[in-house]
């Protein structure tokens, strides 16, 4: 299947189809300088294999987790490429979750100024939503993803069965955006997962996850407004996040992010559904810690924070709101 992304001269289609990273040749250029971006938590034949179908392929694996989206990750990825000689022809390919997704889009934004990238996320949480959209990072000063530009892929190849090789929780972590976006937009995909078999729906739901995220980005590619939803749970989230100091998957605390987000009566089905997903965690909430990182998380303005909230299953409302109200709000409905 064939998902296109209309973004006029940045437009760039999104392929979905099990076995697809043996044929990645067919459908990226790659006859060329390559720099294949992976980390040591994906399978090494990974980026192997689509090494092997560049005309140069040159590996760079960086360390799994939050830490390489850093500026030594940054120049790490720059120091390979100019030590093979690459040149502004030639590309970047990331075979990886969002970490590797994120870092490899914004090496590619700035050396020589831009050159091509092509995404191949291997987790499920990269494959519904980080691989889209054109969102690139690195965290800096403790601060997540405060470092980045908007840097569409050339094109996204997303084979559904390279998530087979992840841990329970992995997938599960993924899931949450996929929940996420359901919540704000597709009643149907959120009673998918209130109803069915959530394994042998997996593809359809990536698929669905995928259309939303599209159309949201179609709309507002900068994030000046309605691409706002896509951050449905991430404040309370990355606050959670930052205080659990990594034991934590990032689509388990986006999941505890959103329930104080929902209306009453929508929580009880979300917990339902978090729980059926695996995503549901019990834990010792620092709130001093989350609620200095929700107020300087990078949506806040002043004291106050553009939040997402959805009072009915498939529809929502943006508000800005004092960060402290937000805090207080998560407390009293997390414990």
């Amino acid at each position: 299947m064939t998902i296109h992304m209309n973004l006029g001269e940045n437009s760039y289609d999104i392929i979905v189809r099990r076995g697809l990273l043996s044929d990645a040749g067919e459908h990226l250029n790659l006859d060329r300088r390559v720099l294949v971006v992976t980390d040591t938590g994906v399978p090494a034949r990974y980026a192997q294999t689509v090494a092997e179908q560049c005309r140069q392929g040159v590996i760079c694996t960086v360390e799994q987790g939050e830490g390489s989206k850093s500026l030594e990750g940054f120049a790490k990825l720059h120091e390979t490429m100019l030590k093979h000689g690459f040149s502004r022809k030639d590309c970047v390919v990331a075979v990886g979750g969002g970490v590797v997704g994120d870092l490899s889009g914004f090496t590619a934004s700035t050396y020589m100024r831009g050159i091509d990238f092509y995404n191949i996320p291997t987790t499920l949480l990269s494959q519904i939503d980080s691989s889209i959209g054109g969102k690139t990072a690195i965290n800096f000063g403790g601060v997540k993803n405060i470092v980045g530009s908007f840097y569409q892929p050339r094109k996204v190849l997303i084979d559904p069965s390279l998530t087979e090789t992840l841990p329970p929780r992995q997938l599960s972590s993924g899931l949450a955006e996929a929940v996420k976006m359901a919540l704000t937009s597709d009643r149907e995909l959120f009673e998918l997962f209130e109803e069915e078999d959530i394994g042998e729906n997996l593809d359809e739901i990536i698929v669905r996850s995928l259309n939303i995220k599209k159309s949201v980005v179609e709309k507002d590619e900068k994030e000046t407004g309605l691409r706002k939803i896509l951050n449905f749970g991430h404040t309370v989230g990355h606050g959670i996040e930052v205080s659990e100091d990594g034991r934590l998957y990032h689509g388990e605390c986006v999941a505890l992010g959103m329930i104080p987000m929902c209306g009453e009566s929508v929580r009880p089905r979300l917990m339902a559904v978090l729980r059926k997903c695996g995503l549901y965690r019990e834990i010792n909430y620092d709130w001093d810690r989350i609620a200095q990182a929700a107020f300087h998380d990078k949506k806040a303005v002043g004291d106050s924070v553009s939040v997402t909230v959805v009072h009915e299953v498939g529809s929502f409302e943006i508000k800005t709101v004092p960060s402290v109200e937000v805090i207080e709000l998560a407390k009293s409905i997390l414990g």
